[in-house]
C-alpha cells in the first residue's frame, strides 16, 4: 500500500493537512487493508482529527487509545505530568486522581513515571470513560463515570496526594475560534468552561482541601490570562498557588498545594 503514498499526501495537503507527509505515513502503517485504507483517508480528509482516524495518540511516550467522540491529547498537556511526577513524594508512590480524565491519557502517563501509583480517574462522558479504562488498565487504574468528585470514593477524603485536572477552559464565547477538528469532533463538555472559562476550575479548585492530604498539591491547566482569577479561587479556599509555565509548550499550569500542619517544635 506504500505505493499509494504520493497520492494520499497529495489528497490530505489538498484537503489543508499542513504536515500531510507524516499523516500519510502514519495511516498508511495504520491500515490493514486496502479498503481500510481509503476509509481512513477519506475520513482525515473530511476533517476527522488524526488521532480519530488512527485511534490512537502519542502521548509523554505511550500510545494512548483515542475513540471517536473523545477529547484528544493535547502535547501541550506533557507538561502537566511533568510538574505533577516531580512533586511526588519520597517513600510510597501517592494517591493520584485525574479529573475530567477524557481518555486518561494524563493519568496513565504519570502512573507510567510513578510505578505503584494508586490511580483514579474521572469523566462525566460515557465514551471517554470506556476509553480511558483501555487506558489506565496497565496500571491498575480505576475509572469512574460521573461530575468531578461525586463517584469517587469517600474513603480517598484527604488521602489525594496529586490531584490533576485537564479541565475545560475555552470560554464559551471562544469556542467558534477553535480549529474544526476540535470543536466539530471533540465534546463540547470537555471544551466549554463556561463565560470565563473558569466554571470547571472554580468547581475542581474550591472542594479540592478536602481530598487533597496534607501538604498534597493539585494541578490544573489554565490560560495566561486566566491566572489571577485561578491563583485567587485557590488561595481563597485555603491552598498555596503557584504558576509554573512552559514556552516551548506553550503551556500553563497553576499548582495548588493543601499546607501541611506545622509541626510542634516545643
Amino acid at each position: 500500500m506504500s505505493s499509494s503514498l504520493p497520492l494520499i499526501v497529495t489528497r490530505l495537503r489538498a484537503a489543508g493537512c499542513v504536515f500531510a507527509e507524516d499523516e500519510a505515513r502514519l495511516i498508511v502503517s495504520a491500515a490493514r487493508t486496502p479498503a481500510d485504507l481509503a476509509t481512513m483517508v477519506d475520513r482525515r480528509a473530511a476533517g476527522l482529527p488524526l488521532e480519530h482516524v488512527l485511534g490512537w495518540a502519542e502521548f509523554r511516550g505511550l500510545r494512548v487509545a483515542v475513540d471517536p467522540g473523545v477529547f484528544v491529547p493535547r502535547r501541550r498537556t506533557e507538561f502537566l505530568v511533568t510538574e505533577a511526577a516531580a512533586l511526588a513524594p519520597a517513600g510510597p508512590a501517592p494517591v493520584v486522581v485525574d479529573l475530567c480524565c477524557g481518555s486518561g491519557a494524563v493519568g496513565a502517563a504519570l502512573a507510567a513515571i510513578l510505578d505503584g501509583a494508586e490511580l483514579h480517574a474521572v469523566d462525566i462522558d460515557p465514551a471517554a470513560v470506556r476509553c480511558a479504562r483501555r487506558n489506565v488498565a496497565a496500571f491498575g487504574g480505576r475509572v469512574y463515570q460521573g461530575d468531578l468528585y461525586q463517584p469517587l470514593p469517600a474513603a480517598l477524603r484527604g488521602r489525594v496526594g496529586l490531584l490533576i485536572a485537564n479541565a475545560p477552559y475555552v470560554p464559551t464565547g471562544e469556542i467558534g475560534l477553535l480549529p474544526p477538528e476540535a470543536r466539530e469532533h471533540e465534546p463540547l463538555t470537555a471544551l466549554d468552561g463556561g463565560a470565563d472559562g473558569l466554571d470547571i476550575l472554580r468547581r475542581v479548585t474550591e472542594p479540592a482541601p478536602r481530598w487533597l492530604a496534607p501538604g498534597g498539591h493539585l494541578l490544573v491547566e489554565a490560560s495566561e490570562r486566566q491566572l489571577p482569577g485561578l491563583t485567587q479561587i485557590a488561595a481563597g479556599s485555603g491552598l498555596v498557588p503557584r504558576v509554573a509555565s512552559s514556552a516551548e509548550l506553550d503551556a500553563t499550569v497553576v499548582i495548588a498545594t493543601r499546607p501541611a500542619p506545622a509541626q510542634d517544635l516545643t
